[in-house]
């Protein structure tokens, strides 16, 4: 004879499967760059990409001038959690939750202290608001870190090496993904630089971690400045239709 399952346990099955499926999903896999590879394939489409005005020959990126899809229409960011490449030859099974968190936490952290000034960073997306993904390319592992200065729950088994890591990114439009502007630095900043504490961002002997990160998102701000800075064109149309507050309008010729 069949049993009926009571409706609130059937929601409670329901809901624990669709939990774990979710935790399942949210965990990032594993990123590996091919040997020799220039791009991580990170971003779906590299050939946009062109040396940025004002900056050195290591930084590319593009930016739409679509009337309506353009950095100038967009009014606030969502930066979004870093996604992490390991180098070719990296060992995968030293990339622990620990070793990942406190790269990409505090590189998320200095990105969002760097466009905050250029557009305000928001928690949910909207109309006329941008996704950052962005992504560390080349990360790779040292030595171990000694026992005595590892913690059961936090402390890193190796040292997180970033002094070939490259950074590359892209804005999206929040609500229909469409691209709004792209950026690759394949600047080395962090020469010597790793991580060996998840407390690194406070501590003195992993200052040149820090620095690293602080540069990378330092150069995103200046590839916004320089992509957002207006035309020669631009600025002659502005500065003819510049009209001081009181004065009287021109009249239009008969």
């Amino acid at each position: 004879m069949s049993r009926t399952i009571p409706r609130q346990f059937a929601f409670a099955a329901v809901l624990l499967i669709a939990t774990s499926c979710s935790q399942q999903q949210s965990k990032p896999a594993v990123n590996k760059l091919a040997k020799n590879a220039q791009f991580s394939g990170f971003l779906k489409d590299y050939s946009q990409l062109k040396p940025v005005a004002g900056m050195d020959d290591m930084a590319l990126g593009y930016a739409a001038t679509d009337a309506q899809k353009n950095l100038h229409k967009y009014i606030a960011v969502v930066v979004e959690p870093v996604e992490v490449y390991l180098a070719s030859d990296a060992d995968d099974a030293k990339l622990s939750d620990t070793a990942r968190a406190a790269a990409t936490e505090y590189f998320r952290a200095a990105l969002v202290k760097a466009v905050s000034a250029a557009y305000p960073v928001v928690d949910a997306p909207g109309p006329l608001v941008m996704r950052l993904r962005p992504a560390l390319v080349g990360v790779d592992f040292g030595g171990e870190v000694p026992a005595a200065e590892r913690d059961s729950n936090k402390g890193l088994t190796h040292t997180v090496m970033i002094g070939k890591v490259r950074v590359e990114m892209e804005l999206v439009d929040s609500e229909t993904g469409d691209r709004i502007a792209a950026f690759v630095d394949q600047q080395n900043l962090g020469e010597g630089a790793e991580i060996g504490s998840v407390n690194f961002g406070r501590e003195e002997r992993w200052a040149a971690a820090r620095e690293a990160f602080d540069g990378w998102a330092y150069r995103v701000r200046n590839f916004l400045n320089a992509s957002t800075a207006l035309s020669e064109a631009d600025l002659d149309r502005a500065v003819k239709s510049y009209q001081p507050y009181g004065s009287a309008p021109v009249a239009a010729k008969r």
